[in-house]
């Protein structure tokens, strides 16, 4: 294990292992007007939602690490107290990457991105019209985290409208994920695509609480074949088949196949029927599972 003290490295160096391990991130993708209404687009990773009512988004312009300057979507929030965060998707990911372009004071990334501006309806900085979901908000306030370059500012945002396409929304009017398609920001140059293989359910913790890891049979808990996230689904059980219930996992074909299979090697009989279990409670089968790993004991 590598162990870095952050005074004694260089920023850049600390800057790269944060962005690296600390992923992926969610992005902001500013629009903000100065004073005189000249327009500035860019996106930004350092990005969350940090509360419901208020509606509040935070996001950070960090202060430049080579040169210690700051950047002109800072500049803008500070002047007119307004910005909008639009939603990145796979569709404009390169646009939105070209907009991340250190283009002179004044110039319009929209034109150099060639997305559209659509206009807000309650602040002065307009939409990506390609977006798929965008928040108009207002700035509560801007916390400075240090003078120094790599330093963040923390643009407090409240939310006072959100704009969301319905072409993404499920038949419940929720935001469906796969058509969201959403990025999200990793080290270097490498992002990560909301959508396909990189999405995956986890049921939440049950509410009247699981058994936990240290009610787990000894067998279970040590098992060469389940790993830590298999053994966490079965300790979030509330509680555990019964003699009988186990009993009857017998009739199931595959365990009636496996356990005549193998009824002359026990081992091999319970290393099979513990990957059947791990199987049946990677589809989410949780209460089979349990019944087939406990059976694995008695065979």
């Amino acid at each position: 294990m590598l162990t870095i003290n952050p005074q004694e490295v260089k920023t850049a160096e600390v800057h790269a292992l944060l962005l690296g391990a600390i992923a992926p991130r969610p992005i902001a993708f500013a629009s903000t007007t100065d004073r005189e209404g000249n327009v500035n687009l860019s996106p930004f990773s350092f990005f969350n939602v940090f509360s419901a009512k208020p509606p509040i988004l935070v996001f950070s312009p960090a202060r430049r690490v080579r040169d210690n300057t700051g950047k002109h979507t800072f500049e803008n929030v500070l002047e007119t107290k307004e910005v909008v965060i639009n939603i990145a998707s796979f569709d404009i990911v390169e646009q939105m990457s070209l907009a991340s372009t250190e283009y002179d004071r004044g110039i319009n990334e929209f034109i150099k991105s060639g997305l559209t501006p659509e206009p807000s309806f309650l602040v002065q900085p307009p939409r990506v019209k390609e977006a798929p979901v965008a928040f108009e908000c207002k700035v509560n306030e801007v916390i400075s985290l240090g003078p120094e370059g790599g330093a963040g500012n923390l643009v407090i945002c409240e939310v006072l409208l959100i704009h969301v396409k319905e072409e993404i929304l499920d038949e419940n009017d929720k935001i469906d994920p796969f058509k969201l398609d959403a990025v999200a920001r990793m080290g270097g140059d490498y992002y990560l695509r909301a959508n396909g293989d990189c999405i995956f359910k986890l049921p939440k913790p049950v509410r009247n609480k699981g058994i936990g890891f240290d009610q787990l049979p000894d067998f279970i808990r040590n098992s060469p074949i389940l790993t830590g996230n298999n053994l966490a689904r079965l300790a979030n059980s509330e509680t555990v088949p019964s003699l009988e219930e186990v009993e009857n996992i017998k009739s199931d074909p595959l365990v009636s196949f496996i356990s005549s299979k193998y009824k002359s090697d026990r081992d091999r009989l319970r290393q099979e029927l513990e990957l059947l279990g791990k199987k049946i409670l990677e589809d989410n089968q949780v209460e089979k599972a349990w019944k087939i790993l406990l059976l694995s004991d008695k065979e």
